[in-house]
């Protein structure tokens, strides 16, 4: 069952039976470049069960993105609660496969999840965390309106928080 549908893709709940599919992202070294390491079998399964806890207990998560045209995996995309600075704050995340990079479909899958989350969640602002030498995501993020907010440290190393105000996205 789609969660949103957008010109090019289809974001859906994860399933257990997606762990190929998204190890060839989270299992990718150059992908996951900006994490602490690339995700070996058991953690790409464990994505996916957290996902599916984040869909029952808060009634979104990180969604499997999909072409419309094949209905391959090609990334996640979705809303996450993130603790930043002692406060929860609703974070646009996203991942393309390599091989789809330099495409626009995660700018087209980042900008439905914002819609939806100013449409269906109680929050004012929504936010992306990006460490500073991500460049492409830090793109991705500009494109979706936002803007740098401010600096954290997450897992011992620097984020920018990008954001954007409800009330800002309603002008767009």
């Amino acid at each position: 069952m789609p969660i949103l549908e957008t010109q090019r893709l289809i974001l859906r709940e994860f399933v257990p039976d997606d762990a190929d599919a998204l190890a060839r992202i989270l299992s990718d070294p150059e992908t996951m470049r900006f994490y602490l390491k690339p995700f070996d079998r058991a953690g790409v399964e464990e994505w996916i069960a957290r996902s599916r806890r984040r869909y029952a207990n808060e009634g979104h998560g990180l969604w499997a993105m999909l072409l419309k045209s094949t209905q391959e995996l090609i990334g996640d995309c979705g809303l996450v609660v993130q603790e930043v600075d002692a406060a929860n704050e609703v974070e646009i995340a996203y991942h393309v496969r390599r091989d789809h990079w330099n495409r626009g479909f995660a700018t087209e899958a980042a900008r439905a999840c914002r819609d939806f989350g100013f449409a269906r969640l109680p929050v004012d602002r929504l936010i992306s965390l990006i460490r500073p030498e991500n460049l492409p995501s830090r793109r991705v993020a500009e494109k979706n309106g936002m803007t740098v907010w401010k600096e954290v440290v997450r897992v011992g190393l620097p984020h920018l928080v990008y954001s954007i105000r409800k009330d800002r996205n309603q002008l767009r």
